[in-house]
């Protein structure tokens, strides 16, 4: 999936390098690629390709990697959801991440 890009500056998606060991899961499991190990830790490389699918916060042994797309949702999920229920005349009923 290179090259995609989602919606600038709404991923919520955090990296405490301080609790990373450095395993490289985040990089293995994440689809975009948006993580790299240098010195030792994780980093993130392009926030805005990260689509909040949660599997570097899922797969990190430490919780270093923090992301909650009900925080402010910005997942693809949420926004077509969203617009479905602005068409509907409904409140949005999340993403079902």
């Amino acid at each position: 999936m290179q090259g995609f890009r989602y919606l600038d500056d709404t991923a919520i998606l955090r990296l405490s390098v301080d609790k990373c060991i450095g395993c490289g899961n985040c990089r293995l499991v994440c689809p975009h690629r948006i993580f790299r190990l240098q010195d030792g830790k994780a980093e993130i490389v392009d926030r805005n390709a990260c689509m909040e699918c949660g599997a570097c916060a899922k797969n990190c042994p430490t919780t270093a990697i923090y992301v909650n797309p009900d925080d402010g949702c910005g997942c693809a999920a949420y926004i077509i959801n969203s617009w479905v229920a602005r068409i509907r005349g409904k409140a949005p009923s999340g993403c079902g991440c």
